[in-house]
């Protein structure tokens, strides 16, 4: 009997027990495995650990299409490129290239939340300078805060130019009770102008790492935003201190490589043109540490003696070819007639690589064939590009190859990476900003408020390099492959728009490839007319994959702002942008 009582007593305890528990919510609360907490995090090491995780969001890693490369969003856009590759490959890209943007495209969505988790990430080492460890100091505190803030800017300002404006969401908001609605009824401008002055203020000159942003880093980056906004004046202040007094990260003085090349080449990163790079490393054990962002830009079906075999995306544009035709003085052709019939470049397109074929004989500027992969012109250290051996789909891409950041022979197996799928990781920095972009937005800053003069020395630094005979293209025998004809401005610039006209097409040559095209027109409002002049052109060579696009001015400008976004939060507090 008292056996029997006392199991009945037992079981009657363990409901009472299981009763109580179930009425407190710690009894739901489980310990995270796994992870760590902010407490854990505060430390020196931790927050440092964070802030190299907001860095290493900057080329997107897991959402290929945030990266500041900006590809897709500012070249292929811009009319530097095309998809390239076949129809069916990453067919996502299509309708971006022919601005029919979708609400629901994923490459859209990938771009909103890669640029998010940046924020997210900066956010969280701003936070946790604010209960930080005793073994943070208050140097340690404006450093570290300097380089979040600034990350922070950059990928608000990558949102704004994409999307217009978006939920500006910072390190106060705490997402401990449930989504908090944020709308985008707020200008991300004075936001991101904050963190750059912040990060402009408190960032040493120089870093004792390779890759950190400095103080002149955030300089250059704020100027960049207020041109942008059209402050030319407030620009030009910043870039004149830039000019005279900016070093890179290891401190030496900005400066233009000698050879254009040696700019995106892998065994010079860093170099003294470097002003804030996303940085690569390659055989680290993990190809996440590789430059993956143009794994599927090379060559097509190269076998051994090329640098890749998959997959022929971002093939450089007729009309951008044709843009390196120069006068015989070598000067750009800046009326526009290098679309003309006598002066396009001469292409393979619609041959064969069996098929007999003389290269373009008429004068170029060499930065052609270091932005360009053209049939008969020796590819880096590899062979003669062959043509259309090397090209997916001639009819969809066009007879040429992406060039600027492949990497070349002597690369293979140091500055490359062989152990992924594709050997297209590599080790080659991507600028996000390099000296010649700021020598030639300062340029345009002096066309505005300053000095025609002053505009037309910047713009001949930047030509002047260009013409350096050692960075000619070669052949084995030591002869130039093609007619390289540049020269300089020689004669002073007689208004503003002659001179806006010669250091935008600048732009658009010493740029290429890098991301910057498109938004430079957006930002200049020629958006319009210069692509779909571009359309008008390409879609005569390329009819299967631009015939019928067209840019339609007040829509195409930005993004539509993801439908799953508008979904969640409500079309009453994400306001859609106008024509979606």
């Amino acid at each position: 009997m008292e056996k029997i009582l006392s199991k009945g007593g037992l079981a009657v305890l363990m409901a009472i027990m299981l009763i109580g528990y179930s009425c407190k919510e710690s009894f739901l609360e489980i310990p995270a495995t796994g992870q760590l907490d902010e407490a854990q995090l505060s430390t020196k090491k931790g927050i440092e650990g964070v802030l190299v995780s907001v860095y290493g969001q900057l080329n997107g890693r897991a959402n290929r299409m945030a990266s500041a490369s900006n590809w897709v969003w500012g070249s292929i856009r811009g009319g530097d490129a095309n998809k390239g590759t076949d129809p069916g490959d990453f067919s996502d890209i299509n309708p971006i290239q022919r601005f029919e943007y979708l609400t629901t495209q994923g490459v859209i969505t990938d771009k909103w939340t890669g640029l998010y988790e940046g924020v997210a990430r900066a956010n969280l080492v701003i936070k946790l300078l604010g209960i930080a460890k005793e073994d943070v100091t208050e140097n340690d505190k404006k450093r570290i805060g300097g380089e979040a803030k600034f990350l922070r800017a950059h990928y608000y300002f990558e949102l704004k130019r994409g999307f217009n404006n978006t939920p500006y969401v910072d390190e106060t908001k705490d997402y401990g009770t449930g989504i908090e609605k944020v709308s985008n009824n707020v200008d991300l401008y004075p936001f991101i102008e904050a963190d750059l002055k912040y990060a402009y203020e408190n960032l040493p000159e120089t870093q004792t790492a390779v890759g950190r942003v400095n103080k002149w880093g955030a300089a250059a980056y704020l100027a960049k935003v207020y041109m942008y906004q059209k402050k030319f004046a407030e620009a030009k202040a910043l870039y004149d201190l830039i000019i005279a007094n900016g070093k890179t990260t290891n401190g030496k003085k900005y400066g233009l490589v000698a050879r254009y090349q040696d700019a995106f080449k892998a065994s010079n990163d860093n170099n003294e043109e470097s002003v804030f790079a996303i940085q690569a490393a390659a055989n680290t054990g993990s190809v996440n540490n590789a430059n993956p962002e143009f794994d599927l830009n090379w060559p097509y079906n190269t076998g051994p003696n090329g640098p890749g075999n998959c997959c022929g995306f971002f093939a450089p544009s007729f009309e951008l070819g044709n843009s390196f035709r120069t006068d015989a003085t070598g000067l750009p052709l800046l009326d526009g007639s290098y679309n003309a019939p006598a002066n396009e470049l001469k292409t393979d397109m619609g041959l064969k690589s069996k098929d007999p074929f003389t290269p373009d004989a008429k004068p170029v500027d060499p930065r052609l064939d270091h932005s360009i992969g053209r049939r008969g012109i020796p590819y880096l250290d590899w062979i003669d590009h062959p043509g259309n051996d090397w090209i997916r789909n001639q009819a969809n891409a066009g007879p040429y190859s992406n060039k600027k950041y492949a990497y070349y022979r002597t690369d293979v197996g140091s500055l490359q990476d062989n152990s992924s799928w594709t050997p297209g990781y590599t080790a080659i920095n991507v600028n996000i900003i390099r000296y010649a972009d700021v020598l030639l937005m300062a340029a345009e800053a002096e066309i505005e408020v300053g000095s025609l003069e002053k505009a037309r020395e910047y713009t001949n630094l930047v030509r002047q390099r260009a013409a350096n005979p050692a960075s000619f293209v070669k052949r084995a025998n030591g002869e130039n492959a093609a007619n390289y004809v540049i020269s300089t401005y020689k004669t002073p610039w007689t208004s503003k728009d002659v001179a806006r006209a010669a250091v935008r097409f600048e732009r658009k040559l010493e740029l290429s490839g890098e991301g910057h095209r498109f938004f430079d027109l957006v930002r200049w409002g020629t958006a319009d007319k210069e692509i779909n002049a571009y359309l008008a052109y390409e879609s005569k060579k390329l009819s299967g994959a631009l015939g019928g696009a067209k840019f339609t001015p007040n829509k195409n400008e930005y993004l539509p702002l993801p439908q799953d976004q508008v979904d969640l939060l409500g079309k009453d507090v994400l306001i859609q942008n106008p024509g979606y």
